[in-house]
């Protein structure tokens, strides 16, 4: 199946549960779950059923207008209260993606702007601002891929890292997206490669499994083979995601990121970072300042083999993030334009962070 025609995430029709494509099962088993209480839709995202910056924006959204709709008061003020409890639990799911709090802060301010209004209508509102979110954010995505498609020769070597496809969005993705609008301008001489992306094997599970079924030439490769293809000439261009960008221009992606842009830098190969302006945060000076998540040990040790792979008792590092430093960034791809260093001055002028 083309990942194009797989929703990562929905609103039920009859709007009583979000519709999420479980991502752990992936590239096996395709399953979508159907899940209403907050306490499965935050460990919807905890356990990166749904992952991806902006995927996770999309859920939360929903999720916040869901469980919302579900308070049970005609009083604006107890409404606003529940709403602030829900919103804070969700936000507690994950602390790297700006997007998630970028989501759910922007259905406050909309809750807010509405109090004046009957409860009833204020969860209508909050419905479709969800579905605004969304529907951006395909836009969004494809706005990207054309300003990527822009910076692409015909047989070009492409390397991206994790999963930044439409797995991680609503569609089209953001570092998948110049791949995909190249397929529709019917572009079939480049090529991919995706890192596998240890531990979560995002780049062997999900995008080696989206590029694959959508018919791109898609090659699968250790993530320390990296090196050794950018060296042979096998490479000839980066695109990455990023769950976080700070005023600066440093970007925390999935882990191994910012050493694929340290061999990129050595090879003189550009390496380009696509990024919604949802994900820049400029109240953060610097990367030093963006919060790494650190996950469970078994995710190293045990959680793709049948039997453990390391000694018991063995101590396990597990950052699921890190942040690569500006300097070795040719440029960041937003919906608004591709930034160029200095990158403060870049997302001022395409009025970031007003």
């Amino acid at each position: 199946m083309n990942a194009l025609q797989l929703d990562t995430v929905l609103l039920s029709k009859d709007r009583t549960c979000l519709e999420i494509l479980d991502q752990t099962l992936l590239p096996g088993t395709i399953k979508v779950l159907h899940v209403s209480k907050i306490e499965d839709i935050w460990e919807a995202i905890k356990l990166l059923r749904v992952r991806g910056a902006p995927a996770i924006g999309v859920c939360a959204g929903y999720g916040i207008a869901l469980t919302a709709s579900n308070i049970d008061t005609d009083n604006p003020k107890t409404f606003e209260e529940k709403f602030m409890e829900q919103k804070n639990y969700l936000a507690s799911s994950r602390p790297t993606a700006v997007n998630l709090f970028w989501a759910l802060d922007r259905m406050e301010r909309t809750m807010r702007a509405n109090l004046d209004k009957p409860v009833a209508q204020i969860k209508e509102i909050l419905f479709q601002e969800a579905q605004d979110i969304r529907d951006e954010d395909v836009a969004i995505s494809r706005s990207i891929g054309e300003i990527g498609f822009g910076l692409l020769h015909h047989g070009d070597g492409i390397l991206t890292h994790c999963n930044a496809g439409t797995l991680a969005t609503a569609k089209y993705g953001t570092a998948t997206a110049p791949m995909y609008v190249a397929q529709e301008k019917g572009w079939t001489d480049f090529r991919v490669y995706c890192d596998e992306t240890r531990p979560l094997l995002q780049g062997a599970r999900l995008t080696a499994f989206e590029l694959h079924n959508a018919g791109i030439d898609t090659t699968l490769i250790c993530d320390n083979m990296a090196s050794l293809m950018m060296k042979s000439g096998k490479i000839n261009i980066v695109f990455v995601g990023c769950d976080r960008v700070t005023r600066n221009g440093d970007t925390a992606n999935k882990i191994g990121t910012s050493g694929v842009a340290i061999l990129a830098k050595n090879y003189g190969i550009p390496f380009y970072v696509c990024a919604p302006s949802s994900t820049i945060d400029m109240s953060l000076e610097t990367g030093d300042q963006i919060p790494i998540e650190e996950r469970d040990p078994d995710e190293v040790t045990e959680m793709w083999y049948k039997e453990r792979m390391a000694p018991a008792g063995v101590k396990v590092c597990n950052p699921a993030f890190d942040v690569t430093d500006h300097s070795f960034i040719t440029g960041i791809i937003t919906e608004k334009g591709l930034a160029l260093p200095p990158f403060d001055k870049a997302f001022e002028r395409f009025g970031i962070g007003k």
